[in-house]
């Protein structure tokens, strides 16, 4: 009788561990919410419960005393507690730092095999090799299903790109204290670079304002350079290496995961923000402005405008061809929309208002009568900078210093503007590797008499707009601008800056989604706050502004969802198996006995669970009637709230 007791108490035990182990298989392979598993599950475990209470309850009290069940029951404990001692006496070192930054390294670059166990094989040093320039150089995965028909769009991306990166570089350049050229280099190698190596289809890469700006604004502080323009120069070198590497040091370390506290809600902002600010920018091109401010935010840039009109520093001609223009291409925009035959109208449209507008200019010589156009500038190829870094010296520090926050502000526009144009297309944009990307394209810029780099907001929104497919529109604006420099300078001397001003105009409406702050607004009111917050800080402040206020309220709700989780008393829907929020369905039947709450947070930790104990004695009486619960159902939220 004992042996047939001890058997059946294995079968119960074995029958245990099964279900422990295939609990834990289930959860490990994303299969918990899938009913069939769990009910094998739930079956097994009420066999094994029910086996070992018979093993237990129904057999004779003669066959095994008290005494020996207590004892057998003691060293049962006993061994395992050794067990378990043993294994935390003898468990193995941890990896070391150089591991773990193997580690991350070898998961930036080396995709992972989605294969499973049974079907993995050893892979050649061969297959190693192409895995990790696969991982390195994206443009190997999606370049084998490359087609044409994606090439006529990225060309005319690319073309249209091109004819507004031309004068926005030359433009930017001068807002970095550096010549007109400095600027097209820029929109030469970092594009390159980025093409092979970046993840984004849409973004277009190159010199912008805000990091132009900052560039200026922190380096006269080390270098004047109007005294000595040769060391300003030779800094601004320095500056843009050290961000380069500094974004290559975020990508490799896996910082990537800060960009995430950018919650959809507040790109929407910030989109909707910068699209305005943008806008109001193109006046000066627009009315052919000569005193601008160089402030991004709305008053500074509408009290520009006014105090210029009031004191006639304005040429209406510019006003003029630019709305003319302005018409034209929305035009062409809505019979594109229209008529689906002609979508390559809207993308060619901004190409043939430059080569229109400049030939308008060229022949009535508009540029004697107030027309501002993009004039002359120094031709040629991009020349090595290498010599002329400053890597030693008593500026070394500052030169680090503007690097870093160059590079970060740099990183946090470019994935912003990559994110935003990620989600309209449906699909993800790597954070870490957008680092990488961006940290090597800069320090090879550094190298090539180009400043820091990163994703232009206008001009993408224009690579968005005439219908980019891949990043190959990159290449081809920098092939575009490469040949520019070299042999067409001087075709681009009547090209007119109010043109411009309205291609990027007419690309702006799209950015704007009222809908999606009003369905924002419906459904989170802390997700609104943030995307008002991104807004208003990008319209009255500045692009930093804006996305700091958007990253500090999405980081302020994940700990306010984290401290101050919503609970709900749950009830079962009628004819279901489904529960609901029985405030929200108050005919949810709620079953006798047995109190189901759930928990609204992604965290259940410290932060949170005085809190929820602190709700428990309240949440135990279900109804009016003040029925007290027996047992706690739990249903947590695994819903990142982020």
């Amino acid at each position: 009788m004992k042996n047939r007791a001890g058997n059946t108490m294995h079968i119960a035990k074995l029958c245990l561990t099964t279900v422990t182990f295939y609990c834990e298989d289930v959860q490990s392979r994303g299969k918990c919410q899938s009913n069939p598993p769990v009910k094998r599950v739930t079956h097994l475990w009420e066999f094994s419960q029910s086996l070992q209470q018979n093993t237990m309850g129904s057999l004779p009290t003669e066959s095994l005393s008290v005494e020996e069940h207590q004892q057998q029951q003691v060293e049962m404990d006993d061994t395992s507690r050794t067990e378990r001692a043993r294994w935390l006496l003898n468990s193995p070192d941890p990896p070391s730092i150089w591991h773990e930054l193997a580690g991350s390294i070898r998961e930036a670059f080396f995709p992972r095999n989605k294969l499973s166990s049974s079907s993995r094989v050893k892979q050649t040093w061969r297959r190693s090799a192409f895995s990790f320039l696969r991982g390195l150089f994206p443009i190997l995965n999606w370049g084998r299903n490359y087609k044409a028909s994606k090439f006529k769009s990225d060309l005319m991306a690319g073309l249209t790109l091109a004819s507004l990166s031309i004068p926005q570089s030359i433009g930017y350049a001068n807002l970095a204290k550096l010549d007109p050229q400095y600027g097209l280099y820029t929109s030469v190698i970092p594009p390159l670079i980025y093409a092979l190596m970046g993840s984004s289809r849409e973004i277009a890469i190159g010199p912008v304002a805000v990091v132009s700006m900052l560039l200026s604004a922190l380096m006269q502080n080390v270098q004047d350079p109007a005294a000595d323009p040769v060391a300003y120069r030779k800094l601004v070198f320095t500056v843009t290496f050290f961000a380069g590497v500094f974004q290559s040091v975020f990508g490799l370390f896996r910082l990537g995961f800060l960009v995430d506290f950018l919650s959809h809600a507040a790109i929407v902002g910030f989109m909707a923000g910068a699209a305005i600010v943008i806008g109001l920018q193109q006046l000066k091109g627009l009315l052919g402005i000569s005193h601008f401010t160089n402030k991004t935010d709305v008053v500074s840039v509408l009290g520009s405008v006014f105090s210029s009109l009031h004191h006639s520093y304005w040429y209406p001609l510019n006003f003029v061809l630019g709305c003319s223009f302005l018409i034209f291409l929305l035009i062409a925009r809505f019979i594109g929309r229209r008529n689906k035959k002609l979508f390559w109208l809207p993308a060619i449209a901004p190409l043939l208002s430059v080569i229109l507008s400049t030939l308008i200019v060229y022949l009535t010589k508009a540029d004697k009568h107030g027309v501002k156009i993009v004039k002359h500038i120094k031709g040629g190829l991009n020349p090595s900078s290498a010599h002329q870094l400053q890597l030693t010296g008593p500026h070394l520090g500052q030169t680090a210093k503007i690097g870093l926050i160059s590079a970060v502000v740099a990183l946090t526009e470019a994935i912003a503007v990559g994110r935003s144009f990620a989600s309209i297309k449906g699909y993800h944009l790597d954070g870490n590797k957008e680092m990488v990307a961006m940290g090597f394209m800069n320090i090879a810029g550094s190298l090539t008499s180009c400043y820091v780099a990163t994703g232009s907001f206008s001009r993408t929104a224009v690579n968005f707009s005439a219908g980019c497919q891949t990043v190959v529109s990159n290449i081809v604006m920098a092939i575009t601008v490469l040949l520019s420099l070299e042999l067409f300078t001087s075709l681009l001397y009547y090209t007119p800056i109010a043109i411009l001003a309205s291609i990027i105009l007419s690309a702006l409406p799209g950015l704007i989604d009222i809908n999606e702050a009003i369905n924002i607004y419906k459904v989170d009111k802390l997700d609104f706050l943030a995307c008002i917050g991104a807004f208003l800080g990008v319209l009255f402040a500045s692009v930093e502004i804006g996305l700091l206020a958007a990253v500090t309220i999405s980081f302020a709700k994940i700990l306010l969802n984290a401290v101050r989780p919503g609970i709900e008393l749950q009830g079962r829907l009628p004819r279901t198996d489904t529960y609901g929020d029985i405030s929200q369905f108050p005919m949810a039947i709620k079953t006798p006995g047995i109190l189901t709450i759930r928990i609204n947070s992604a965290l259940f930790c410290f932060a949170n669970a005085n809190f929820i104990r602190e709700r428990y004695p309240f949440l135990y009486t279900i109804d009016r009637k003040k029925e007290t619960s027996a047992a706690v159902l739990l249903n947590h939220n695994h819903e990142c709230c982020a």
